[in-house]
């Protein structure tokens, strides 16, 4: 990475891995969040907990879990749901957790339930972004996004984005993302999109 690039957004890296939830009535109700974090974030993260040389327990880590989904709330947990071409809302999170794995890279773990479940209508559209980018998600390659309990005959598949243009690319610099204006949605040229169907 060069010395223009080290200093341009994104800031941190995440890699992340969806579960969507359906109730018995075939609903969805949730949402299941796996980020794992980069090496840096990582380390920055957990510095000063424990002994350096081991790794953290989730016990250990459970402060910290708590501050994070609490600190997310004003971002909407970066979660974006849109169902009937309507947006979802969300509650607070629950099961959240922290775990620090063996190659030191720390993952969040967290649920968020739907306020009221819904239906998938035509297709239920799911986004994992930080409009601002400081935050670059990307999804798992192997698994990226799943279904659990979901009616027969409902599918997912995830659409990668298109590359930026010129334009765009030349706009990955610090003094762009400082002067950004607020309500700025930049972050979603780069996000993947997840499409849930169900017949």
């Amino acid at each position: 990475m060069g010395a223009g690039q080290a200093s341009a957004h994104p800031h941190v890296f995440v890699t992340a891995r969806e579960q969507v939830i359906f109730g018995s009535d075939g609903k969805i109700t949730g949402i299941r969040a796996d980020w794992k974090f980069d090496d840096m974030y990582s380390a920055f993260a957990i510095q000063g907990l424990g002994d350096p040389d081991k790794i953290l327990t989730k016990e250990q880590l459970a402060p910290l879990a708590k501050t994070n989904v609490e600190s997310l709330a004003e971002f909407g947990w970066f979660t974006v749901g849109r169902a009937f071409g309507k947006p979802i809302q969300f509650s607070e999170p629950v099961d959240y957790s922290l775990d620090e794995g063996a190659d030191k890279l720390v993952t969040l773990h967290f649920t968020l339930p739907l306020k009221t479940p819904t239906a998938t209508g035509p297709f239920f559209n799911l986004q994992i972004y930080d409009p601002t980018y400081f935050v670059a998600f990307d999804y798992e390659t192997k698994d990226p996004v799943t279904l659990v309990n979901p009616p027969p005959g409902c599918s997912v598949s995830v659409a990668k984005p298109k590359p930026l243009d010129n334009t765009d690319s030349q706009k990955l610099s610090e003094a762009f993302f400082t002067n950004m204006s607020p309500g700025t949605d930049f972050g979603i040229k780069l996000a993947s999109r997840a499409i849930i169907a169900c017949p």
